[in-house]
């Protein structure tokens, strides 16, 4: 597994869309059409992706964002830079936590200056100012690399409910 698979099944849970093509995705992710495949490939063997290539296995990438991704992709808070804001200090997160350090992606286009998170891969913030919704997914998978116990129990809540998981035993 490679972090730029995380980066694929999340931008396809974001577009919501079950007849996305690879071209395009490579565009809209920034990296290459053969890494778009072999990704694909590498998600299809591990479960994460249905055998047709193109649907999220969504529990299976939930449990595996919840209790593997930050042994797997860790991730500690760099130096102050500027960069676009990730992890609690983009949304929905900022709207529930209040901190004085800001996270963010190093970009030279950003706006904030925070703590740098290396992103899962280089296009990632680029990418991200593209699509909110993706915005929101990556920056919630941060929280889970980077978040303390709050941040880490708020982004789960979130995601389970952008994955469509929510409990149904209430």
């Amino acid at each position: 597994m490679k972090p730029q698979d995380i980066v694929l099944l999340l931008k396809i849970i974001s577009l919501e869309d079950k007849t996305w093509n690879q071209k395009p995705m490579a565009e809209a992710l920034g990296m290459s059409q053969s890494e778009i495949s072999e990704s694909v490939a590498r998600s299809k063997n591990t479960g994460l992706l249905a055998p047709n290539g193109k649907v999220v296995m969504k529990m299976a990438l939930m449990e595996f964002l919840q209790y593997g991704f930050r042994y797997v992709f860790p991730q500690k808070p760099g130096a102050v830079v500027r960069g676009i804001p990730t992890s609690h200090s983009a949304s929905p997160l900022k709207e529930e936590i209040s901190s004085s350090e800001d996270y963010v992606w190093p970009y030279a286009k950003g706006k904030i200056r925070g703590h740098g998170i290396t992103p899962l891969y280089p296009s990632v913030p680029e990418a991200a100012l593209k699509d909110p919704a993706f915005h929101e997914l990556l920056a919630l998978a941060d929280a889970l690399r980077v978040g303390r116990a709050r941040e880490k129990e708020l982004a789960i809540k979130h995601l389970k409910k952008r994955l469509n998981l929510e409990e149904q035993n209430n």
